[in-house]
């Protein structure tokens, strides 16, 4: 998971530099490095695997300066490499470190290699130290060139630059990927958390999307995109920050909603390999041994393996069984044609899902551990693990980690159809674009709690809810009705929106809160029908949808839209607004969003 750390002030930076990033390392990364700017020369270190290599290459050749910027890079665009290592360096006059993906890399770069400019990585980061390089060419100062930048690229991003003309700053944006400046005696500074900056400084200021900001050693001066300033309350952190902070947010779990562009990005990079092209971290051979699958999860853990299911047997043909671990081993399930057992478990601790893959093991099965903390029990007992990357998730209710999980669930699908031979590279690489692009995507559905909140004030007073979905958007409506009663403690149950004329029509009356999910897929039609039937019966529809599916939606209906995204994404990119509805009801219903009554965030008693 990247991290990104950055000092002004009167000191030499690079310890401080060193020291703020092995307090990101729980993030996870592949290569690490640090640039000063010492006088009007830039100074710069990088290297492969962990700190620990960074740090010796600092004892052997330390950096002066006291100006710098230092990053942990997890590989998305280009292998793992110290050429592709941050922080880049553009004609030695701007260096950048970046977390996240500028979507529109490849027309950027392809333009300014026109213009003569020279890429020394593979990564779609550098284009920004060369975006910023063609700013100042133009004559343009900090402020005018963060302006220029801005408006050019896209995607989920937080970055820094340091600049030879301009020594006195550093120059930051965010847009859904998390930034915090920190406000010191000596100098300010930057961290992608504050746990970065906790040995630093306890006043802590954290950018919101599309915000800039001009950081010089004695303050900092914020922006809005378009150059108007913003204020930004300055928040003093708790002396023993650790990792529990809320980050300015109200609750946990709405700032671990707003940490799910990261999250993703992250989880991504842990499935993607030395060569750039999506990984399950196993070989061709391990992987085409797989002959069918029993997963085994409980809660949204549970939701996110029926998700996979159509995934892994919709793309790689290979047989699933979603299984609820608390049952799994009471039932002497049958395991004829079935070769591996993947086990879902935020925590790693969960004991019904861990004596499930025990069960599974007994039975000559093969494991798999989809986990979210390295080290934990079913982390060191699976024989083979599939990490998910969302940091730590302090609400009970799992928001990060679930997207997490499922983008790690897609890879896997993916790696495994290709090495089985049921889909080409071509293919692979289009799926994996898409997923790059996804977190851009959720970073703009971020911006849907306005829009849902009116919703949500008439929701506060339903008894009960149905939520509906067809095909791999199933498992988010049961998924979504599980948000809303965790943390309303109001009725709600997801149906198969084709299961409707089976029983649970009977249930519509007036004014019945009907939340339905509708992506622009082969079931789009039949789905739409579906909630026709439940509108001319007085269910109150709430529609949440990919833009390009309400065009023919002929009934009275509250519609909340995401971006078009390719079907098969559809299922995560939806999970977002369906987070926001159920927090802002509960939020308006006054209950204990972060700690909801009678759950606990890991079960570890049956």
């Amino acid at each position: 998971m990247c991290g990104i750390v950055g000092a002004i002030g009167s000191q030499t930076c690079s310890p401080l530099l060193l020291d703020a990033l092995k307090r990101l390392e729980y993030r996870g990364y592949d290569s690490s490095g640090i640039v000063t700017l010492d006088g009007s020369r830039f100074d710069l270190r990088r290297a492969v695997g962990k700190l620990v290599n960074l740090d010796a290459v600092l004892t052997q050749s330390p950096l002066a300066g006291t100006v710098g910027i230092g990053h942990t890079r997890w590989a998305t665009h280009g292998g793992v490499s110290e050429m592709n290592a941050h922080p880049h360096v553009a004609s030695d006059r701007v260096a950048i470190v970046h977390n996240g993906i500028i979507e529109n890399y490849r027309p950027i770069r392809a333009r300014l290699i026109e213009q003569g400019h020279k890429f020394s990585s593979d990564t779609d980061s550098e284009v920004l130290a060369h975006l910023f390089v063609e700013a100042f060419d133009a004559g343009l100062n900090p402020d005018q060139a963060m302006q220029k930048v801005l408006a050019e690229i896209d995607g989920a991003y937080a970055f820094a630059a340091i600049v030879e003309d301009f020594p006195d700053v550093i120059m930051v944006a965010r847009n859904a990927s998390p930034l915090a400046i920190g406000l010191g005696e000596d100098g300010s500074y930057i961290g992608s958390d504050a746990t970065a900056l906790a040995h630093l400084t306890r006043k802590v200021i954290y950018l919101k999307d599309h915000d800039y900001a001009l950081v010089r050693a004695d303050g900092v001066d914020i922006f809005l995109s378009d150059g108007t300033p913003a204020n930004r309350e300055t928040i003093i952190v708790a002396a023993s920050l650790g990792m529990i902070d809320k980050g300015g947010y109200r609750h946990f779990m709405e700032k671990e909603i707003h940490e799910q562009p990261d999250a993703i990005l992250n989880s991504l990079a842990g499935m993607t390999g030395e060569d750039g092209r999506i990984s399950a971290n196993m070989s061709r051979e391990e992987l085409q041994a797989i002959d069918g699958i029993v997963m085994l999860a409980a809660g949204t853990s549970h939701y996110a393996s029926q998700v996979a299911r159509y995934w892994i047997e919709g793309l790689a043909r290979t047989p699933v069984a979603c299984e609820i671990a608390s049952e799994y081993h009471y039932r002497n399930p049958v395991t004829t044609g079935i070769t591996t057992a993947i086990a879902i478990s935020q925590s790693g601790e969960s004991l019904d899902t861990l004596k499930a893959m025990r069960h599974a093991a007994t039975c000559g099965l093969s494991t798999i551990g989809l986990v979210n903390v390295d080290g934990s029990t079913i982390a060191r007992e699976a024989d083979a693990i599939l990490p998910t990357h969302a940091g730590p998730e302090i609400g009970v209710a799992s928001t990060k980690a679930f997207t997490a999980q499922l983008t790690v669930l897609i890879s896997f699908a993916v790696a495994l159809a290709e090495a089985k031979g049921h889909i080409d590279a071509a293919r692979a690489d289009a799926i994996h674009d898409q997923l790059q692009a996804l977190p851009g995507l959720v970073g703009k559905s971020l911006k849907l709690f306005d829009d849902l909140r009116p919703i949500a004030h008439q929701l506060k007073h339903a008894r009960s809810t149905i939520y509906l979905g067809r095909g791999h958007l199933f498992p988010i409506a049961m998924e979504g009705a599980l948000k809303l009663k965790e943390l309303s403690y109001i009725h709600a149950e997801g149906f198969a929106s084709g299961e409707m004329k089976h029983g649970p029509i009977a249930l519509i009356e007036d004014d019945l809160p009907v939340v339905a999910l509708l992506a622009a897929d082969e079931l789009m039609e039949k789905a739409a029908s579906n909630l026709k039937e439940a509108s001319a019966r007085g269910g109150r529809i709430i529609l949440i949808a990919d833009e390009r599916a309400v065009n023919d939606i002929d009934f009275e209906a509250d519609i909340i839209t995401v971006p078009a995204v390719d079907p098969i994404i559809a299922p995560i990119l939806l999970t977002i607004p369906v987070q926001i509805l159920a927090y802002l009801t509960a939020l308006d219903k006054g209950t204990d969003v972060d700690q909801p009554r009678n759950l606990a965030k890991s079960v570890t008693v049956e």
